[in-house]
């Protein structure tokens, strides 16, 4: 990804989902994917995508289930 598809897509993600926190960094090696972070904490990895001249890109975020927190289940 070129710096400023880069730059447009922190603008993006930090609009929509209403964090300044967010930063989007360029990979450390040609190659790797361009990670998300908020603060110093990882959150995902964004994917270029290029099909016939129409270009998407792709937001893959892992969630570990031992980072969720425990939520007693409703009553009925």
């Amino acid at each position: 990804m070129t710096p400023n598809e880069i730059a447009r897509l922190q603008t993006y993600l930090r609009k929509n989902f209403g964090n300044d926190k967010i930063t989007v960094n360029p990979p450390a090696k040609k190659g790797q994917p361009v990670e998300v972070t908020i603060g110093e904490e990882f959150i995902g990895t964004l994917y270029r995508d290029e099909d016939d001249g129409d270009v998407s890109y792709a937001f893959n975020m892992t969630i570990l289930s031992e980072d969720l927190p425990n939520i007693a289940p409703a009553k009925k």
